[in-house]
């Protein structure tokens, strides 16, 4: 007889495979800059992207008003309405820009209930950056851990600089440091939600006196994704060909790190020319046993790729190179995407970070099969904003993003993005075991609907509301559940 949890699973299973999401393919309407940063009063180069909870979005920006501290946490409603500081980080003291609290958040963050989470690049008691909380009233602020001091060779036992955002399971925090660690190539650390419990999961390499790189990549810059007991991320250098980035798996016990894909050598003009991209920026998405995600560099005109590659590391496929650029420096797709991808249904939703035919970046779409890639919207700069750093996030038929740079002040912006009609029948809900909890993701752009649960099928079923509320990670409604008690069904319902 199966076990209870096994039980668990099958009848989750039959009740998740009801309903399928069909998205006709979105063009833009309207594009809306919600708020300008204007770096006197709230900080300014917001290079993460945001989180969406009900009508409010969060996020960060590096830089506060006129350089006088280390950054922000801000809340903006999705009208543009509200914007609020949450928290203004310190300023930095000392040649090794040391403050109590953690400077300039490069990342974006992640939200569990009303708490959110996020790292900081620099400052903390060393100077290497820290790993935070914050409630989402702005109360509650705490520096969870402190990266260590690192040696001459750049050195230390947990990394330095997180870039990258991070990712919940349970109790536990994942994420990257970009630089440091036992050999100097950055790491990969779980830590708990109050701050215990640091773990150096692994270390990328570099050689002895830090001069090339090794297989397994270094210097993470991007954040990771979870599947079960699976982590997947980006290492922007590293790997077979020394400089030009990997893509990895790693269990979340720091054990069967594998190296799923390393970018090839580049050549041509400017050495910035291969045939599956370099230097990959921005995290991952999974989608079924298909990974997907964006160099910045390399591809058939140095200006960066869309890629897709099995969990496996079988089958990599670049879907789109970013187009030459012409004699004003400009193209029609846009290039150097830094960001990572969202999904709905078949469509991936992402970013370039400059060019386009007006030189400020683009927003595109591409099917996962690598057809239709269509350029959503061209900024301009001046008005709209410039610099696309951070991936998006979709509610609906509306892209919710921020520019880096541009705007009123030409210190970035929040901007919306409405699409065109979006067919949604009934969402796919996906289930997940991870350790001791359920993770139960759908599409956001199926609006209203409800995530239920019930323990007995039979006439007449009661239906209750889950709890806690989703939140929005990596373009999913995300919901996590402890696995306790009776064995339940779930459903969405509209």
């Amino acid at each position: 007889m199966k076990t209870s949890i096994e039980n668990l699973f099958v009848l989750l299973a039959l009740i998740a495979g009801l309903g399928l999401v069909s998205a006709a393919r979105a063009t833009a309407q309207t594009y809306t800059n919600l708020h300008s940063f204007n770096g006197t009063t709230d900080g300014n180069a917001p290079y993460a992207g945001l989180v969406l909870s009900g009508n409010t979005l969060y996020g960060t920006t590096y830089y506060p008003g006129y350089m006088s501290a280390g950054g922000t946490v801000f809340k903006v409603k999705t009208d543009g309405t509200g914007f609020t500081n949450l928290y203004i980080f310190t300023a930095l003291l000392g040649g090794f820009q040391t403050n109590s609290d953690g400077a300039n958040p490069y990342a974006g963050l992640i939200l569990s209930s009303n708490i959110l989470f996020g790292t900081t690049y620099h400052g903390g008691i060393y100077g290497n950056g820290t790993v935070f909380r914050i409630n989402t009233d702005g109360t509650g602020f705490t520096n969870l851990y402190n990266f260590s001091m690192m040696d001459g060779f750049r050195h230390n036992n947990d990394g330095a600089n997180p870039q990258g955002g991070l990712v919940l399971s349970g109790n536990t925090l994942y994420g990257t440091a970009n630089d440091g660690g036992s050999q100097g190539g950055g790491t990969i650390f779980a830590i708990n939600t109050d701050g215990t419990g640091f773990t150096t999961l692994h270390t990328f390499s570099l050689n002895s006196n830090g001069t090339y790189l090794k297989s397994d990549g270094s210097f993470p810059e991007a954040g990771l994704i979870l599947s079960g007991n699976t982590l997947y991320g980006t290492a922007n250098e590293g790997g077979s060909s020394l400089y030009y980035g990997t893509v990895f798996k790693i269990n979340t016990d720091g054990s069967g790190y594998t190296t799923l894909h390393s970018f090839t050598a580049t050549s041509g003009p400017y050495y910035t020319i291969n045939s599956d991209g370099a230097n990959p920026a921005a995290g991952l998405i999974l989608s079924g046993n298909t990974l997907f995600g964006t160099a910045a560099f390399g591809g058939s005109s140095g200006n960066g790729t869309v890629f897709a590659v099995n969990t496996d590391g079988s089958s990599f496929t670049n879907m789109h190179s970013f187009t030459q650029t012409d004699n004003s420096g400009r193209n029609t797709d846009g290039g150097e995407p830094q960001a990572g991808l969202i999904l709905s249904d078949n469509i991936l939703y992402g970013t370039a970070y400059h060019l386009g035919s007006l030189g400020s970046g683009t927003v595109f779409a591409i099917n996962t099969n690598g057809t239709d890639f269509t350029t959503l919207y061209t900024l301009n700069g001046p008005s709209d904003g410039a610099g696309l750093m951070a991936g998006l996030v979709l509610s609906g038929n509306i892209l919710y993003g921020t520019a880096s740079g541009g705007g009123n002040y030409s210190l970035g912006t929040v901007f919306s993005l409405s699409l065109g009609s979006v067919t949604v029948s009934a969402p796919q809900l996906t289930i997940l075991h991870s350790g001791a909890n359920l993770i139960l993701t759908w599409p956001t752009n199926a609006t209203g609907f409800t995530l239920q649960s019930t323990t007995n099928l039979a006439p007449p079923a009661v239906w209750t509301t889950n709890f806690p509320a989703p939140v929005v990670i990596t373009g999913q409604n995300t919901v996590t559940n402890p696995i306790t008690g009776s064995q339940k069904f779930y459903r969405l319902s509209q």
